[in-house]
């Protein structure tokens, strides 16, 4: 791949993971934009720390050929006795090479790490926001647990006095009109006449 592939790679990844999160859960969008920028400095981190890694590959160079040392081996009369130098420069040489390799790599590496510390800033504010959704949306459900929970608990005071109603032998319509209840709980329907 290269340096471009990469770059787009890391867009279209994070993208595709939102839209695939944000499909399968709706109701948590401010986590799947956490989640996609997240990964976008991920995938950035790793191009990075990948070109670091191959920084001999040719495709971080600017097409430039790499340094090669003369030979001196092949020189009459006393190319025999040069033949260390010329693995010495060859050494050399190599070392150069490299050096010059990694230079040309190291941009293309602080390009992708850039781009992943800026995302990393960028999901602090995020993360703060999510977590203020999530907290939100988190006391919401409380609260209407609560109010589930208290209805719950009239139904059942109800429900014992039902009970208690019809073990003492009185009939549930006749102690509901000795109480002066004129409406049913049932929406639509009235007691009486």
């Amino acid at each position: 791949m290269s340096r471009d592939e990469l770059r787009i790679l890391s867009w279209v990844a994070a993208a595709l993971f939102a839209l695939v999160a944000g499909v399968w859960r709706p109701r948590r969008l401010h986590w799947t934009a956490l989640g996609s920028v997240l990964l976008f400095a991920a995938l950035n981190a790793g191009a990075g720390i990948y070109v670091l890694n191959h920084f001999g590959d040719s495709r971080w160079s600017g097409g430039e050929p790499p340094l090669s040392a003369p030979s001196f081996s092949g020189t009459p009369v006393v190319g025999q006795f040069l033949g260390p130098l010329d693995t010495a420069l060859n050494g050399v040489v190599g070392g150069v090479n490299e050096f010059l390799a990694f230079k040309q790599a190291l941009p293309v590496a602080l390009d992708f790490l850039a781009a992943s510390g800026w995302a990393l800033l960028v999901s602090f504010p995020l993360a703060v926001l999510a977590a203020g959704i999530g907290f939100a949306v988190a006391r919401r459900r409380a609260a209407d647990f609560e109010k589930y929970r208290a209805t719950v608990d009239l139904l059942k005071d109800e429900l014992e006095q039902v009970k208690r109603q019809i073990s003492s032998g009185t009939t549930v319509d006749t102690a509901l009109l000795a109480e002066g209840a004129a409406t049913d709980a049932r929406p639509g329907l009235t007691r009486g006449g």
